[in-house]
C-alpha cells in the first residue's frame, strides 16, 4: 500500500495539545534569547564566530553518526595535516565536507521558497557526498559486507529498515518529499507554531528517510538552514547538534519514540503518536534554547573580557598550549575592543596600545602573526580572530 503525506500527521501537535503543553512558550523563549544574541555582539563579531562553530557544528553532527573526529584534528586537515591512517583521513575528510557545505549554505542564503524543494534537498544531499571519499559511499551490512552504494542527490532505491521503522517504500518517495516541502514550508505556520512545526519536521523527515545514506546529517543541516531563514539570525554562532550530540541517546530514542503509531482515543487523531511529537518536539526546543543560553552567556561583554584577560596572563606564564612567548599586558584591551566592536581601526589599536609607535606597531604585528586579529589590507580596520591556540580560553567546554 501507498504511503501518503497523510501517514506521517498530526503534521504538528494540535492546537489543544499545544494549548496543554509549554512548546508554544519555549518556542517564544528560543526566538527571544535568539534576538537578544543578534543585539548582543557586533555583526562582523557574529559572522566571525559563525565561521568558527562550523567546524563545531560539523564535530557535533557527525559524532551523532559515529565520527569521532576531533575539532582540532578538522582544523588540522583544513591546514593540509591528514592523518597517516586512511580510514581517519576518510573520517578528516567527512568533516571538512560538512564544514564546506555549511559554507556553500552561507553563501547560497537560500529563502524559504528554495530550501522547502525537493530539488533543493537532494542537491544538499549531493554538495554533501560529491565532497567526501567514495570509499564513504559504501553501504555495508550486518557482517561488514557490501550492500549498495550511495548516490549523490538521488532518493534511496529500495526498501531499507532502520531500527524497528520501516520507512515508506522507495517508489513513493517522489511524491511523498514533494507533499512534505509543502506541509511543512514555514509559511503555512505562523508566529511560534512556525517554530515547532521546524521541529516536528525534523522527525517527519527521519522518519521518511529518503536518501539510503547520510539521512542525519542532511536532515540536520536542513533544520539549522532553516531555523536562520525563519528569522533567528544569531543561528551559526550557536549551533543545535552540540546539544544533541550531548545527549545523543536521548535525541535518537525520542526520534525513535516519535515513530510509533498513534497510541489510542487519547493520542492525538493522525497516524503516529502525538504525545511522542510532542516529547521530540519538547526536547528539541530545550536543546536549542541551552545551546543559544550558553553562547550568550559566553558573549556576556564582561565575562569575555575576563577571559581575554586570563588568555593574556596564560601566555605570560607560558600555560598556553600550542603557542609560546609572551604578550604585553595592554593586548587584551585591544583584543576586547576588536571583540566588542568587531573590528578596531588601527590608529585606535596604536592608541590603546599606551606605549612608543614602534612597540604599539610591535604589538599589533605579533597579533597578527600570531592569528588573533587579521586584517584584509596593510590599511584596514584589524578584526578580532579565534585562533585555536586561544579557542579554549575564549570559549571554555565548547568541544565537551
Amino acid at each position: 500500500m501507498a504511503t501518503s503525506i497523510l501517514d506521517i500527521a498530526p503534521f504538528i501537535p494540535s492546537d489543544k495539545s499545544l494549548g496543554q503543553s509549554l512548546l508554544p512558550d519555549k518556542a517564544i523563549s528560543l526566538i527571544s534569547q535568539s534576538a537578544k544574541l543578534t543585539g548582543q555582539i557586533a555583526p562582523l563579531t557574529l559572522a566571525r564566530l559563525e565561521q568558527h562553530m562550523a567546524a563545531i557544528n560539523s564535530y557535533y553532527s557527525n559524532l551523532i553518526e559515529g565520527n569521532a573526529t576531533r575539532p582540532h584534528e578538522i582544523r588540522a586537515a583544513q591546514r593540509g595535516n591528514y592523518s597517516g591512517d586512511p580510514a581517519k583521513r576518510d573520517l578528516q575528510q567527512e568533516s571538512l565536507a560538512h564544514m564546506q557545505v555549511q559554507e556553500w549554505l552561507i553563501a547560497q542564503k537560500p529563502d524559504l521558497d528554495r530550501l522547502f524543494t525537493p530539488d533543493f534537498i537532494c542537491r544538499l544531499h549531493r554538495e554533501f557526498y560529491q565532497r567526501i571519499p567514495e570509499s564513504l559511499w559504501t553501504i555495508k551490512g550486518e557482517q561488514g559486507e557490501a550492500v549498495d552504494k550511495v548516490t549523490p542527490g538521488e532518493w534511496r532505491k529500495r526498501s531499507v529498515i532502520v531500527g524497528q521503522h520501516i520507512p515508506p517504500e522507495a517508489e513513493d518517495l517522489a511524491p511523498l518529499m514533494a507533499k512534505f516541502c509543502e506541509t511543512y514550508h514555514p509559511k503555512k505556520f505562523s508566529g511560534d507554531r512556525k517554530i515547532i512545526a521546524l521541529m516536528a519536521a525534523h522527525h517527519r523527515f527521519t522518519w521518511i528517510h529518503p536518501f539510503i545514506d547520510g539521512n542525519g546529517r542532511v536532515g540536520r543541516l536542513l533544520t539549522d538552514t532553516a531555523l536562520k531563514a525563519v528569522g533567528l539570525e544569531s543561528y551559526g554562532a550557536w549551533c543545535l547538534s552540540r546539544g544533541l550530540a550531548r545527549s545523543s541517546t536521548q535525541y535518537k530514542n525520542l526520534l525513535a519514540n516519535a515513530d510509533a503509531p498513534r497510541q489510542g482515543d487519547h493520542d492525538g487523531r493522525g497516524q503516529l503518536t502525538e504525545k511522542g511529537l510532542i516529547n521530540f518536539c519538547d526536547y528539541m526546543l530545550d536543546s536549542a534554547i541551552d545551546q543559544v543560553t550558553y553562547i550568550r552567556d559566553l558573549l556576556e561583554l564582561g565575562k569575555m573580557r575576563q577571559r581575554i584577560e586570563s588568555y593574556v596572563t596564560a601566555r605570560n606564564d607560558d600555560r598556553v598550549a600550542g603557542i609560546s612567548g609572551q604578550l604585553k599586558s595592554t593586548a587584551s584591551l585591544i583584543l576586547f575592543t576588536a571583540f566588542q566592536q568587531g573590528e578596531i581601526e588601527r590608529a585606535q589599536a596604536l592608541e590603546l596600545c599606551a606605549m612608543p609607535d614602534r612597540s604599539a606597531r610591535r604589538l599589533l604585528s605579533q597579533l597578527k602573526s600570531e592569528g588573533l586579529l587579521s586584517e584584509t589590507s596593510s590599511k584596514s580596520p584589524l578584526r578580532w580572530e579565534i585562533p585555536e591556540h586561544a579557542e579554549s580560553w575564549y570559549f571554555p567546554n565548547l568541544n565537551l
